[in-house]
């Protein structure tokens, strides 16, 4: 039997989108566990290959030799206990796509249109069996414009700022308040894009998890899909 299965077996795609900071990445991966589905971070191919063009002193500005070198790299996503492992090229990038350096530079990556493409390309043949938990900014409404759930997480400027905090607790120098500003600029950034900018699908369910825990959130999408999957 395929992955899409039959009556209570049934598996859809689920889009989770939302902005910076909003935890969609922890969520989707926890969701995806619950369903036993196929959990994929298109953030992560993004921060890959905007790893990779840093390392190589390849600036955003030069959008043509940033498109032939993607077009050119390997990126694999694989599941692990500890979180899903981003590959380049072979090489596990996954400690080195989170830096301060990355999250500052992702946003002017990602806005050029020829690596949009691409990158959605390869993330709608990873859906295309279904059974997939997808987690961006314009998964709902471009990657996978017809997935079956799409949720829009948010949560506020400041709650945002200090989930992503805790996370780097560790990062010499950094502060909450700069945190903060960083998250409000790729707001605007993401939101005020030519391309497919962040924004919530017409039929997304919006889920403001500003005053939810984390359990809370997982439960809260699975219980959306087991009613769409039941009924």
């Amino acid at each position: 039997m395929d992955r899409q299965g039959t009556g209570n077996n049934l598996k859809i795609n689920i889009a989770i989108d939302g902005p910076a900071g909003a935890g969609k990445s922890t969520i989707a991966r926890l969701v995806a566990n619950e369903l036993s589905y196929i959990y994929v971070d298109t953030g992560s191919m993004y921060r890959a290959v905007t790893w990779y063009m840093l390392k190589h002193k390849i600036l955003p500005e030069f959008s043509a030799e940033v498109l032939q070198h993607a077009q050119n790299m390997v990126i694999e996503l694989i599941p692990g206990a500890n979180g899903q492992k981003v590959l380049v090229d072979g090489q596990d990038v996954s400690p080195f796509i989170r830096s301060q350096e990355v999250n500052g530079m992702v946003s002017q990556y990602a806005q050029i249109e020829g690596l949009r493409k691409h990158l959605v390309a390869l993330q709608q043949q990873m859906a295309a069996r279904k059974g997939v938990v997808m987690d961006g900014r314009d998964i709902g409404t471009t990657v996978l414009p017809d997935a079956e759930l799409k949720v829009f997480m948010t949560a506020s400027v400041k709650e945002r700022a200090l989930r992503r905090f805790k996370e780097m607790s560790d990062a010499p120098g950094l502060t909450l308040e700069q945190l903060e500003k960083d998250i409000s600029e790729r707001d605007r950034l993401d939101e005020g894009r030519e391309v497919s900018p962040l924004r919530c699908a017409d039929d997304a369910i919006v889920l403001d998890t500003t005053q939810m825990d984390i359990p809370q959130v997982v439960e809260t999408i699975v219980s959306y899909c087991r009613t769409h999957t039941n009924s």
